[in-house]
C-alpha cells in the first residue's frame, strides 16, 4: 500500500474539481510549491497539452476503457494548469473557461436549449452548425474564410478543416477524379524536384502532394489521421511478426536481410488476410 502524503494545504478537505484546483494552485505556491511547475508557462505547457490529447486517443482506439479516466485527467489538468497561469496573471480563471464553454454549447444548440425544433436532418444540422459557427467567427473579427483554422492542429487535420472552409464557398474539385489526376501531376513534379536536387524545392512539392492527398481523403470522406494511424498501427503489427519470427531462431532484425524480412513481412501480411 503507498504511504499516504501529509497535505499542508486546504486541497486536503477538497473533494472533485474543486480539490483538484486548489492541487494545482499549491504546486503553483511562489513560496512552498513545486520548482518545476513554477517555472512552467502557457509556450512551456502547450505541448504536454497537445500529447495528453493524443494519449486520449490512443485509449479509445485502442479500447483502453481502464486507461482512458488516468488519460482524460492528464488532459484535464492541461486546463487547470492553464487557467491556474492565467489566474495568476489576472487574464481569468477556470471558472471563465467553464462558463465560456457552457454559453458556446447553449448557443451552438438552439434546437435543444432554444426555441427551434429538433426535427432536422443531418445535413440541415449541418448547415445551422456552420451559421452559427459563422456568426462566433464574426465576432471575433474574423474576416476571411480561413480566419480562425488554428496553427496548431495536426497538419493533416488542418489540411481537412482549411478545404472545407474554401469548398464552403465552392473554391473545390468537383469529385474524387478530379483530385486523382492532381495527384499525378503532383507526383510528376515531386519526382522532377528530386531530381533538381534542391532540398527546398522538394520539400515545397512533397508538402503539395500530402496537402491533395488529404484532399482525397476529404471527397472519399475519410479520416486521414484515423486511416494514417490505421497504416502506423498495421506496421507496427506486422514488424513485430518479423521481430517474433526472427526470435524463434535465436535472432534480430539486424541479424537479417531485406529479402528474408520482406518475405517474413508476407508471411505476415498473409496470415492477417486468411
Amino acid at each position: 500500500m503507498a504511504q499516504e502524503i501529509p497535505l499542508k494545504h486546504a486541497e486536503r478537505d477538497a473533494t472533485g474539481i474543486e480539490r483538484l484546483l486548489k492541487i494545482m494552485a499549491a504546486l503553483r505556491d511562489p513560496e512552498q510549491g513545486c520548482p518545476w511547475d513554477i517555472e512552467q508557462d502557457f509556450a512551456s505547457i502547450a505541448p504536454y497539452t497537445i500529447e495528453e490529447a493524443h494519449e486520449v486517443a490512443d485509449a479509445i482506439a485502442r479500447e483502453a476503457w481502464g486507461e482512458l479516466p488516468g488519460e482524460l485527467g492528464d488532459l484535464l489538468l492541461q486546463v487547470v494548469f492553464h487557467a491556474q497561469m492565467a489566474d495568476e496573471a489576472g487574464k481569468f480563471d477556470f471558472t471563465t473557461v467553464v462558463d465560456a464553454v457552457s454559453d458556446k454549447l447553449i448557443f451552438r444548440h438552439p434546437h435543444v436549449f432554444g426555441d427551434e425544433s429538433r426535427d432536422k436532418s443531418a445535413e440541415q444540422q449541418i448547415k445551422d452548425w456552420e451559421a452559427i459557427k459563422a456568426v462566433e467567427r464574426a465576432s471575433k473579427a474574423e474576416k476571411g474564410v480561413l480566419d480562425g483554422v488554428a496553427l496548431g492542429l495536426p497538419a493533416l487535420t488542418r489540411a481537412i478543416k482549411l478545404q472545407n472552409r474554401a469548398a464552403r464557398v465552392g473554391f473545390d474539385w468537383p469529385g474524387a477524379t478530379e483530385v486523382l489526376a492532381k495527384i499525378q501531376e503532383e507526383t510528376q513534379e515531386l519526382v522532377e524536384a528530386r531530381d533538381s536536387g534542391d532540398h527546398a524545392h522538394l520539400t515545397e512539392e512533397f508538402g503539395d502532394l500530402l496537402f491533395v492527398m488529404a484532399n482525397l481523403a476529404r471527397h472519399l470522406d475519410i479520416d486521414p489521421e484515423e486511416a494514417l494511424r490505421l497504416a502506423n498501427a498495421k506496421f507496427t503489427r506486422r514488424f513485430q511478426s518479423i521481430e517474433a519470427a526472427l526470435a524463434a531462431d535465436g535472432r534480430r532484425p539486424e541479424d537479417s536481410d531485406l529479402a528474408e524480412m520482406d518475405a517474413l513481412w508476407d508471411r505476415a501480411k498473409a496470415a492477417e488476410r486468411a
